[in-house]
């Protein structure tokens, strides 16, 4: 069974701002990683890294974009850190991440509700482990996300 991560957050701002939020360099690195290297056109770079000493490591370097609509969808590869790298990295397709930016239906305050969709996992032992260490990673850091957007 491929298993899939889903994860959502509410932000108090335009569909825009939070989509900006994964497409602007240093808007990425305020929550996600130090270095994002991103261009959010079909093709471009999802570029990210813990480690931007070691750019080989801990990073989705090689990632690209693969399909994205401003302020209403993003979709990009992914890769997985060091102790999954041996299997996640090299996997064909890599797993997807596309992410949805919906504005509230209220009439209030901008409010935008993001989702996050990460699919491609095997379906062994490890790839299970690896599922779940995501899970835990995406949901800590949209509170990341949450905490970023609310201090603006």
């Amino acid at each position: 069974m491929n298993k899939i991560i889903h994860q959502r957050v509410h932000l108090p701002c335009d569909a825009h701002r939070a989509f900006e939020m994964f497409t602007v360099n240093h808007l990425v690195q305020s929550w996600l990683a130090p270095l994002a290297e991103v261009e959010p056109v079909v093709g471009g770079k999802y570029e990210l890294f813990w480690d931007p000493g070691d750019r080989e490591i801990n990073s989705t370097m090689g990632c690209k974009v693969t399909e994205v609509e401003n302020d209403r969808f993003l979709c990009f590869e992914w890769k997985g850190p060091t102790q999954y790298q041996n299997f996640m990295n090299d996997a064909d397709p890599l797993t997807h991440v596309v992410i949805f930016f919906i504005p509230c239906a209220d009439h209030g305050p901008p409010c935008t509700e993001v989702h996050l969709v990460h699919s491609g996992w095997g379906s062994s032992a490890e790839w299970e482990e690896a599922r779940e260490w995501f899970e835990r990673a995406w949901g800590a850091a949209f509170q990341e996300l949450e905490t970023v957007v609310n201090s603006r």
